[in-house]
């Protein structure tokens, strides 16, 4: 006896000692923030049309990722009712649309043959056309580690899913106090069997005492922390309170490089759903995994997740949560998982950019504790498209590398080709959606930020500033019927010779300035750049955005100087958007949790180009599609108006638009070897098959030729002579040009205003002449190349055998050192059709 209540003293003075040790610890804790009030990254606001498909149900569950709720209270962002075939929408006081971006009220929405019907305002009755949807949750902003979670209101956790839960770890919750006897017994004599499996002694209650204050060792001095600090947890809280805060604890498995905790995050990464839309085999399943969410994650091990589900349904059975009926019916459901797509479902490259940029004006405290709500650019179906074709684009570049006998690392490795895809809206500079490599799960580097050879796709930049000279008064005078001679040129430069040349070393001899473009011929494009002045060329591509350390050199035109693809993309937008440069952004606003905005992120813009001088370069980027580099997106069936320019130096590029979307692939290897792919044959297959899906989404079908502004006019040329045609003229072609360029001289001999010769990067004898007689006097005469040494920090091209990193100074040499000069003959195309312009050119 006496034995026995030493035995009992010295339990209660343990129990003593831990109950004040731990009561201190809980106050703490439970005295602010249980969890981190992490700030909500929300997508972009979704348009919805009349006539466009979508059901009830549907919209229904966009507006719960948007934290809407059904009924008429429950939700300051706003509530939505439902009543057959009527969805009525009430945006709340802190509903985006109360803010400056966007306003929008009360709605209708009529459904009829799995179709929007109609959409009409409730306050004041009126019919529209469209409608804005609330922004979706994305994400939360994450913590440094790496943990997401979505937090959960007690009222918000179905049913289904608490019934699971209570079943698969402890259906006697709401009748213990924190510690079950018969749980701990029955653990007790599994280890006295020796049964060393996964026993579950510990009660909800436990299990949340461990994951907040624990280790997840299974001792008995761990068992006895817990059993002390869930008796003091069912004190100081309800079971309502308890079972929240484990429902958003609770670890559930890992997505890419994040872990996944909570059943909020869980229902999103899982199957791609709020958790109000779990169905009674998801919410098994996601019961299922507490017990070890690796040991059962169904991407894994299918089979084993499917038993477990299995376990749980018969669980609820005998706990009377649900009938056998209805088990046996969520037992022969399949697993519904959604696509591991990482990319396209949670946009992992865009969030790291978001928070990257966040931090510059917020502090990460605040950040992951003021509840603020941060409202993005992200389009969600434009984000799948654009993973759904960096992901099967990617595998074709690493088929073609394959079938040249190319060393095909395995999935994973960081010795695979990475790649980029940038997708604006070319008139306001929003992204729309972003891909920065090919597995986050494997590498986090985002590769749309990462400074890279543009190639050739930097080309269209020498264009436009030859073009300028159209409306500048600059001379020479260049239009897109200027002639330039495609032949192999040494051209000096800082004492320095330097030899670029054609891919393949296939040269054309005269060639218009539109069939240099659309061929991607480099000594023309390099005689253009010298002719104009290399630091014209350098200046207008740092106004539209390419970074400030670009040098003004002869290797500068062909793309020898790194730049991003995030500032490809802006650059871009000179040509898409009428000369407007437009700077890329992806936060639209921050707000508070009052809904007040604490930031908005207004666009950037510049005028770059003049518009007329923006509407020929599209017109010469239409060429590159419809009849040069660019064929390809024509083979591989896109059909829609577009403009764009291939790209290789040691990777490969392609930057291409229509009226409504500017989207910029490139593909390459992290340690800068050559892909030994063109564009043609890396970056355009993809930049399509995105282009394909995205333009059949109903808010970018709206697809439209491109229209030319005031002061472009069309003139005939003749073929052979490339003059003005006359009635004699054989063969004839359309150009454009800027009104007041075009030739004004009817056939014969001579050359007309706007077609100059060049050679060597000087107007031959006869159209010097001509020019004198035909512009009063003056001359096209070409300014003197620039001597300007490489601007500080400029990163230029590598060789590929590594010999040298000098763009400028490249002496005259054969052999070994001639192999090294190819290093600027771009090749990134293929052999062009003897015979311009081609009717189709190799696929490339």
């Amino acid at each position: 006896m006496a034995a026995g209540l030493l035995t009992m003293l010295v339990g209660l003075g343990i129990f003593t000692y831990y109950y004040v040790r731990f009561a201190r610890i809980i106050d703490a804790r439970l005295s602010g923030d249980v969890f981190a009030n992490a700030s909500l990254v929300y997508a972009a606001p979704a348009e919805i049309r009349v006539g466009q498909p979508a059901t009830p149900a549907t919209i229904a569950a966009r507006l719960r990722k948007a934290f809407y709720a059904e009924g008429e209270a429950g939700s300051n962002v706003g509530t939505y009712k439902l009543s057959g075939n009527r969805l009525e929408i009430y945006p709340g006081p802190t509903s985006f649309f109360h803010g400056d971006q966007i306003q929008e009220g009360p709605a209708a929405l009529v459904f009829k043959g799995g179709q929007i019907a109609s959409i009409t305002t409730i306050n004041r009755p009126a019919s529209l056309e469209n409608y804005w949807l609330e922004p979706e949750v994305l994400t939360t902003v994450f913590d440094r580690g790496r943990s997401k979670r979505l937090l959960l209101r007690y009222q918000d956790i179905p049913k289904v899913l608490v019934d699971a839960v209570l079943a698969a770890e402890d259906h006697r919750f709401f009748s213990h106090y924190g510690v079950s006897i018969y749980r701990v017994l029955g653990a007790a004599a599994a280890d006295l069997r020796g049964d060393h499996g996964l026993q579950g002694g510990s009660t909800l209650t436990m299990q949340l005492a461990r994951e907040f204050f624990l280790n997840r060792d299974r001792t008995w001095s761990v068992k006895v922390k817990q059993a002390c600090l869930a008796l003091m947890l069912e004190q100081r809280l309800s079971k309502e309170q308890i079972f929240e805060m484990y429902a958003n604890q609770i670890y559930l498995g890992q997505r890419g490089s994040f872990s996944v905790e909570g059943f909020g995050e869980a229902a999103s990464a899982y199957f791609n759903k709020d958790v109000g839309s779990l169905t009674l085999p998801e919410a098994a399943l996601l019961a299922g995994l507490i017990r070890g969410p690796n040991l059962y994650s169904p991407y894994r091990n299918p089979q084993r997740a499917i038993e477990r589900r299995n376990y749980v349904l018969r669980r609820m059975v005998e706990t009377e949560a649900i009938s056998a009926s209805e088990a046996e019916r969520a037992i022969a459901a399949p697993l519904g998982l959604a696509q591991r797509n990482v990319e396209g479902s949670q946009a992992p490259f865009f969030v790291d950019m978001v928070r990257d940029q966040l931090l510059e004006r917020f502090s990460e405290q605040d950040l992951l504790s003021q509840s603020y709500r941060i409202y993005t650019s992200l389009d969600m179906d434009l984000q799948e498209a654009a993973s759904n074709g960096a992901r099967s684009g990617i595998a074709e570049v690493d088929q073609e590398l394959k079938k040249r006998r190319r060393k095909n690392a395995h999935p994973g490795d960081p010795n695979q080709p990475q790649l980029a895809m940038v997708v604006l809206d070319p008139h306001t500079g929003v992204v729309k959606a972003l891909v920065g490599g090919r597995n986050y799960g494997v590498s986090q580097l985002n590769h749309a930020l990462a400074r890279r050879q543009p190639g050739s796709s930097f080309k269209p930049f020498v264009y436009a500033a030859a073009l300028s000279s159209g409306v500048d008064g600059s001379q020479p005078l260049i239009t897109p019927a200027t002639i330039l001679k495609d032949e192999p040129t040494t051209f000096d430069f800082a004492d320095q010779p330097y030899e670029p040349g054609n891919y393949m070393q296939e040269y054309h001899g005269e060639v218009t300035l539109r069939q240099a473009l659309m061929l991607s011929l480099n000594n023309a494009t390099v005689s253009l750049a010298e002719m104009v002045g290399y630091a014209k060329v350098r200046d207008l591509a740092v106004a539209a955005g390419i970074n400030k350390d670009i040098g003004s050199t002869p290797a500068l035109a062909l793309g020898a100087y790194v730049t991003t693809p995030v500032e490809i993309a802006g650059a871009y937008t000179i040509f898409s958007n009428g000369g407007k440069y437009v700077a890329p952004r992806c936060i639209l606003a921050v707000n508070d949790s009052a809904g007040h905005t604490l930031w908005s992120n207004p666009p950037v813009t510049r005028q770059v180009l003049d518009p007329r001088v923006s509407y020929l370069m599209v017109n010469l980027m239409e060429s590159v599609i419809n009849n040069g580099t660019g064929y390809p997106a024509r083979a591989r069936g896109f059909r829609l108006p577009a403009a764009g320019k291939t790209g290789t130096l040691h990777d490969g590029w392609f930057a291409g638009f229509t009226s409504n979307l500017l989207a910029v692939v490139w593909v390459g290897y992290d340690d800068d070897r050559q892909l030994n792919l063109t564009g043609a044959s890396s970056a355009l297959p993809i930049w399509t098959d995105f282009m394909k899906s995205a333009t059949e989404l109903p808010a970018y079908r709206d697809v439209h030729d491109f229209v030319a502004p005031s002061g472009i006019v069309t003139a005939t040329v003749d073929t052979d002579s490339n003059l003005i045609a006359n009635v004699n003229s054989a063969s004839t072609h359309s150009e454009i040009f800027i009104e007041g360029t075009e030739p004004s001289v009817a056939g014969g001999a001579g050359m007309a205003p706007g077609i100059i010769d060049i050679k060597g990067g000087q107007p031959s004898g006869i159209s010097r002449i001509l020019g004198e007689i035909l512009h009063g006097g003056q001359t096209h005469a070409q300014p003197a190349p620039l001597v300007q040494p490489t601007a500080a920090g400029t990163t230029p091209a590598a060789p590929a055998d590594g010999s040298s990193t000098d763009p400028v100074a490249k002496p005259k040499s054969k052999g070994v050192l001639g192999r090294f000069l190819s290093v600027f003959k771009g090749k990134s195309q293929t052999p062009p059709p003897q015979t311009p312009p081609p009717k189709k050119p190799d696929s490339q």
